[in-house]
């Protein structure tokens, strides 16, 4: 339907237009607009068409129920964060420190993915999530990522953003603030070396951070501290929310797991995950993208 609409839309630009095209004269005296060609129309659409057959094929070939909805466009202008209430800590806002939330403001039917720690490096997920084009956020600690660095440089090939969980996934609360700097900062030193880029993404083991890791975080030059609303497993749910349920701009938690944990395989957890939000009209977004 989403197809036939864009075309019909694009199809109403130029009726009867030629092949090259038909000028379309608005009111009011203004320049005329010049309708696209047809055979421009007809490229669009089979693109869309090839593009739509392609994503059904995939949901197929991975044993989803649903062909996955597309995400909305990125914002234009990206909204406010702030810190969850009840996330403080002291001096919160007079130190400027990294936002700690939960879910990201926005009124679109849209969640997003992040997964943790780096255990499992699973080729047939990176397939998977590759062949049905839906975006994800890792968040690394490299006691686990240094078993194969290689691996999450093919995930960033791919266009996933590589975060920063710690290098040994300690308990921070438990540490000085300079034990806290080193594993933070460590870490950006790892992934910077490794793959290129400086995070700017935290998110503190467990969940679990003080004032001391909030300001260790800042000084290593993180901008934003993502929790999460909800976890998935291979066989449930964990949520955050007293009412059990998706709601618009979640951020959703899972972990790079495999049978070793799990009954199941990473594939196995996706396909739980995308079930879930297609049949509740979500569709999964780039968290980057509005932060």
């Amino acid at each position: 339907m989403r197809i036939g609409l864009a075309v019909l839309t694009l199809a109403t630009l130029a009726p009867g237009c030629g092949e090259g095209g038909a000028e379309v004269v608005p009111a009011g005296g203004q320049q005329p607009l010049q309708a696209p060609p047809a055979r421009a129309l007809d490229s669009y659409a089979t693109r869309l068409r090839a593009a739509h057959a392609a994503r059904v094929a995939a949901a197929k070939r991975w044993g989803l129920k649903e062909v996955p909805l597309t995400a909305p466009p990125a914002p234009a202008r990206k909204p406010r964060i702030t810190t969850r209430e009840g996330f403080e800590v002291d001096g919160h806002r007079r130190l400027g420190l990294p936002p700690v939330f939960t879910t990201v403001p926005t009124r679109e039917k849209v969640v997003f993915l992040t997964i943790d720690d780096g255990a499992e490096k699973d080729p047939a997920f990176l397939r998977m999530m590759s062949d049905l084009k839906v975006p994800y956020s890792a968040f690394l600690s490299d006691y686990l990522v240094k078993e194969d660095y290689g691996y999450f440089k093919e995930m960033q090939d791919r266009g996933v953003a590589l975060h920063n969980h710690t290098l040994s996934h300690p308990y921070l609360p438990a540490l000085s603030h300079a034990r806290q700097k080193r594993e933070i900062c460590g870490m950006q030193e790892v992934v910077e070396e490794r793959y290129g880029e400086r995070p700017v993404l935290f998110r503190p083991p467990y969940g679990n951070y003080d004032r001391a890791t909030l300001r260790a975080a800042k000084a290593c030059g993180i901008t934003h501290v993502p929790l999460w609303n909800e976890e998935v497993f291979v066989d449930h749910w964990e949520y955050r929310e007293w009412d059990r349920e998706l709601h618009p701009g979640d951020i959703v938690l899972t972990h790079f797991r495999g049978r070793e944990d799990w009954k199941g395989t990473m594939p196995d957890m996706v396909r739980r995950f995308l079930d879930e939000v297609t049949a509740e009209g979500y569709a999964v977004g780039r968290l980057e993208d509005y932060l």
